[in-house]
């Protein structure tokens, strides 16, 4: 841990895990929204360490990470996200303050499952 916390630039993902993860060993469970693909990485270690320490029968609740895809799948068809022109223009504002988002074309967000 002390050695994230020098690279400033993950501190903010740092900060986030530390906290699902003491919330999670106080038994609580928590979802956490991470894109950022060495946050999505650490989070998944601790979660994977959270699994062990659950399994040797600690009283631990668990983290559960998600993406941006993730919200936007579950929104799609619904009040915010009526169709694939709204899905198209909140995906590319999205994309416009994360450089991590693929192009939209390259995810399933538009595909015939997504709008069912």
């Amino acid at each position: 841990m002390s050695e994230r916390i020098k690279q400033r630039k993950d501190l903010g993902e740092t900060m986030v895990i530390a906290h699902a993860v003491v919330a999670a060993q106080e038994g609580h469970n928590v979802t956490i929204l991470m894109d950022d693909g060495g946050g999505a990485a650490h989070a998944s270690s601790e979660i994977a360490r959270l699994r062990r320490m659950k399994a040797a029968g600690a009283d631990v609740g668990m983290v559960q990470l998600i993406g941006t895809h993730t919200v936007l799948e579950k929104a799609a068809g619904g009040e915010y996200l009526p169709g694939r022109t709204e899905m198209r223009e909140i995906y590319a504002r999205l994309r416009g303050l994360d450089d991590g988002l693929p192009p939209i074309e390259r995810t399933k967000l538009l595909s015939p499952e997504i709008w069912r």
